[in-house]
């Protein structure tokens, strides 16, 4: 990754979820177009933009070259790290990220599922290691609450949880629409978050996930926001596209217009 954008026109990106992930920050600092050639194990992003395959991302960088590349502005979702007292722990720096965060199930998914072979993780490792820790997997105590403008506090979720996942892509996990209506430049976070569901019925859930139909279940809970703070009783890991990020407590909030990509 070029350290300043001297004598650069774009920068191309080849990989995953993951590998976009962590050069985000340095991608915001530089101010360049991306060019996103989707490469990975996870190429849920890249997926969003509209780069299906390696040939979407030559056509796109083609035009570009030829002076009619599109380039746009989209928002990236960004976790700060809350001090915990305590613990007696210092505040860490704030961290994009351009999919989806999640707390709960889907971040002990992320977290074995990246012990796997990268050549299964691309092939459903996703789904296959989901099985098995949705009957291991216990709800935990999860408060999710945001601010207006002028410091009135809302409540969203206060309720054992399954999962809460917050979106500025509608799909992760290799294609599971979580967040059905997400759009990457409206200046929101779609949540979804799933209560208290016994193993069995969650089992049934999650292949509706893949259709974004399981918003119309029961103890599903979506909305919108700009800003959200996430608390737990105890710490718990933070995943965001794919990535270990920290542990909570955190808020989850909203950059407008951070990144500049060559668009399809």
């Amino acid at each position: 990754m070029p350290a300043a954008a001297d004598r650069m026109d774009v920068v191309l990106l080849f990989g995953g979820d993951g590998t976009i992930h962590r050069h985000l920050s340095q991608l915001v600092k530089l101010g360049l177009p991306v060019l996103i050639v989707p490469s990975g194990s996870g190429n849920d992003f890249a997926r969003a933009l509209g780069f299906l395959r390696v040939r979407d991302s030559i056509a796109a960088w083609r035009r570009f070259c030829g002076g009619q590349g599109k380039v746009g502005e989209i928002d990236l979702g960004v976790i700060l790290p809350l001090p915990d007292e305590s613990a007696g722990l210092t505040v860490l720096a704030a961290q994009y990220f351009c999919s989806v965060a999640g707390v709960g199930l889907d971040a002990e998914v992320s977290r074995r599922a990246n012990r796997l072979p990268r050549w299964l993780l691309g092939r459903g490792g996703y789904a296959l290691t989901l099985g098995p820790t949705i009957f291991r997997f216990a709800p935990f105590p999860m408060k999710i609450s945001s601010a207006d403008e002028v410091g009135t506090s809302t409540i969203h979720s206060n309720q054992p949880t399954t999962l809460a996942a917050f979106a500025n892509t509608s799909t992760y996990g290799g294609g599971m629409k979580i967040a059905p209506q997400a759009k990457f430049d409206d200046g929101l976070l779609d949540v979804c978050v799933i209560g208290a569901i016994k193993p069995f019925k969650l089992a049934y859930l999650f292949p509706t996930v893949y259709l974004g139909r399981h918003l119309k279940i029961r103890g599903v809970n979506y909305f919108k926001s700009s800003r959200v703070r996430v608390e737990t009783e105890t710490p718990l890991d933070v995943y965001a596209d794919g990535e270990f990020v920290c542990r909570t407590p955190v808020e989850v909030g909203v950059q407008r217009a951070a990144l500049k990509l060559v668009m399809p």
